[in-house]
């Protein structure tokens, strides 16, 4: 896992809703890379609330490999229902963002390993 993913989680709270918030992440692919969204980079930032009601709000900030996505306004939706279909999810909210832009450094280990990025 590169150091932006790892620091990434480590932000994150509480542990095991943020575990399984990624691995929902991890679901969700762009249609024109094998890889899925999480370990392409694309997730910058993720904000859960504190639990409220047994429920977590969260907010995501994610970009996408170019502006030029053909699918652009579709993958945050992606995201976010991927996201929000977790029991305990509350609101769920994903921004798309293009700063920084997404470059090659962001993706882990895994995905260029999978794409033969080494």
């Amino acid at each position: 896992m590169n150091n932006a993913s790892t620091s990434l989680k480590q932000r994150i709270k509480p542990a095991s809703f943020a575990d399984r918030v990624v691995e929902q992440l991890k679901t969700v692919y762009d249609p024109e890379i094998p890889v899925n969204i999480y370990d392409l980079g694309l997730i910058y930032d993720i904000n859960i609330a504190p639990e409220k009601d047994g429920q977590y709000d969260v907010k995501i900030q994610m970009t996408l490999t170019s502006p030029a996505c053909p699918i652009a306004e579709q993958m945050p939706l992606f995201a976010q229902q991927a996201v929000q279909s977790l029991d305990d999810a509350g609101e769920v909210t994903v921004d798309l963002v293009w700063n920084p832009p997404w470059d090659k450094s962001r993706m882990t280990d895994e995905a260029r390993m999978q794409l033969d990025m080494f």
